[in-house]
């Protein structure tokens, strides 16, 4: 497993870091779900990602539970606060210094740990005033619940309201985690150069655009059973962007490009994002261990300029490159 600095700080994370959205508490039985964190272990991650809106709250307690008896020491476990975790009230979301400071135990308990290594606003809140945000997360830091904080999908501009704010607090703003692939490439016009100026790495979700860049997607072909766009937990609204026949055709098209590679073509679509010199880690799930394993190879893969000129010929005409989508994701008012 190949480590990398998370951003400018100190903090080194594994390349490969295991994440249980849409998993853990919600699409595999918690045995399944400890197997793959098992695995994780095994294969050499170290960094494990989460949120308290997962599973509605259970996916922070399977991976709780996952982990005991592993060295706190060894691990880097991080997790995020925005969304609704509550029966709906006025305050069970958003990033006001009430929420924040009620979701960071709620979730330390779930997550059976006295600290997390990474705690992460998982959308940039338009109701709240951004230095109450910021003050609220320095509390977290100095009272010792988080070593470091990031973000997740904001605009450059808010990183770098944020960072400056947290410059003055002392407090060190290190990552950013937003959705990152061959197919969605919006953060590179503006978030990461403005992150490479600001010493904060990225940490993306979904490089494998919702399992679509592994192929198993055919046009004109019913949707292989148990895939995510059978799962009506919320895995088909996420992946149905993906599955124009325009985007499969040109997917299929990265086959021949990946076996030259000597990779499969999951392989391939994580090598490609961690050839960014600006990604820290990149995020993947599972819901076999046999998955994690597949996944984990692509870190000690590197892609030679010719084989990136073939992705992206392959691909022309269907990457989404518009910065604009990063401005879209965070509600203009607090989900409840």
């Amino acid at each position: 497993m190949e480590f990398r600095q998370l951003g400018s700080s100190g903090l080194k994370v594994s390349a490969i870091a295991y994440g249980n959205w849409l998993t853990h508490g919600s699409q595999v039985e918690e045995d399944a779900a400890k197997a793959c964190v098992r695995q994780a272990l095994d294969d050499g991650i170290t960094t494990f990602d989460t949120a308290d809106v997962y599973a509605d709250t259970a996916a922070e307690t399977v991976l709780g539970r996952a982990l005991e008896g592993v060295r706190r020491e060894s691990v880097e476990i991080c997790t995020k606060v925005f969304f609704p975790t509550g029966p709906g009230g006025p305050n069970d979301s958003g990033l006001s210094r009430k929420h924040i400071r009620e979701s960071i135990d709620a979730s330390l308990r779930r997550l059976q740990t006295d600290h997390v290594d990474l705690y992460q606003a998982h959308r940039y809140d338009h109701e709240t005033p951004l230095e109450e945000t910021m003050e609220a997360f320095a509390d977290v830091v100095h009272s010792g619940r988080a070593h470091y904080i990031g973000v997740s999908e904001w605009t450059a501009e808010q990183l770098r309201a944020g960072h400056e704010l947290a410059r003055d607090l002392h407090v060190p703003f290190v990552s950013n985690q937003p959705q990152y692939s061959m197919l969605w490439r919006v953060i590179e016009a503006e978030v990461v150069p403005t992150c490479e100026e600001l010493g904060i790495g990225q940490v993306v979700w979904s490089p494998i655009a919702q399992g679509v860049l592994t192929g198993k997607y055919r046009p004109g072909q019913p949707h292989p059973p148990g895939s995510r766009a059978t799962d009506d937990k919320g895995g088909a609204d996420m992946v149905q962007r993906w599955l124009r026949d325009d985007v499969l055709e040109a997917v299929a098209a990265l086959g021949p490009i990946a076996e030259q590679a000597g990779l499969s073509m999951a392989q391939l679509a994580v090598a490609w994002v961690l050839q960014n010199p600006n990604v820290s880690a990149a995020i993947i799930g599972a819901t076999r261990p046999e998955q994690v394993t597949e996944n984990v190879k692509a870190a000690d893969a590197r892609l030679d300029d010719d084989v990136l000129r073939a992705i992206d010929e392959a691909l022309d005409g269907v990457v989404e490159r518009d910065p604009g989508h990063t401005a879209k994701s965070s509600p203009r008012s607090r989900p409840s």
